[in-house]
């Protein structure tokens, strides 16, 4: 048992619009680490009692303001590059999710104080930003 690692479980919804960009959201610091700096997309974790699709409904209204899910996808899962420490002190890893999300073209985005700004950007350039906290596995997936 002491040489497991533990885990957690995010969600995240990897968003394309009609023009075949990926948005992307800049975090500069967060609750785990202050001095963090990297490009992620909307999501989080599945909190006690949750499931994947209430989730995914509550990540995207939160993270970008955005209350309607067309469509979902799943696409894939990775384990994240990132880890964090909770409370009793150890070392969480996080078991990533992905899913595939179109929201109406219309949605004016809204980011949460957890971000610093969004952008719209090609599959090249958000397979680099997001190569910070998601393995190659993913990202190669974007080109």
């Amino acid at each position: 048992m002491a040489n497991e690692k533990l885990f957690h479980v995010g969600i995240k919804t990897l968003i394309e619009n009609q023009a075949g960009e990926i948005l992307v959201l800049k975090v500069e610091g967060n609750r785990y680490n202050k001095n963090i700096i990297h490009w992620d997309i909307p999501g989080g974790r599945i909190e006690q009692g949750g499931d994947i699709a209430g989730t995914l409904q509550r990540e995207v209204e939160e993270e970008i303001g955005v209350k309607i899910i067309l469509k979902t996808e799943f696409l894939t899962s990775v384990i994240s590059t990132h880890e964090f420490h909770i409370e009793s002190g150890h070392h969480v890893g996080l078991v990533l999710m992905v899913y595939k999300v179109k929201i109406p073209e219309n949605s004016q985005i809204k980011i949460s104080a957890e971000h610093t700004a969004y952008e719209w950007v090609d599959k090249n350039e958000a397979a680099k930003r997001l190569a910070q906290k998601y393995p190659s596995e993913f990202t190669e997936l974007l080109k």
